[in-house]
């Protein structure tokens, strides 16, 4: 299991200091996906420009989920 963080961006970042152990890019991926549906159901509107940045434990950017799609 590999460390992936979701930090959250939309000019200011809010770093993910916990992280998550997941077992492959495409499971980090598929998070990413399933917290900014979360966002979204809590948050109807809001920024356009915020997203969710995944980054892996070598602090490679493995995605970038737009919360709010265009």
């Amino acid at each position: 299991m590999r460390m992936y963080y979701f930090d959250m961006k939309d000019g200011v970042p809010v770093r993910d200091e916990a992280g998550l152990a997941l077992v492959s890019d495409g499971a980090a991926i598929a998070h990413s996906k399933r917290l900014a549906d979360k966002v979204r159901k809590e948050k109807p509107s809001g920024n356009p420009d915020l997203r969710i940045v995944v980054i892996d434990e070598s602090g490679r950017e493995v995605h970038h989920e737009h919360v709010y799609p265009r």
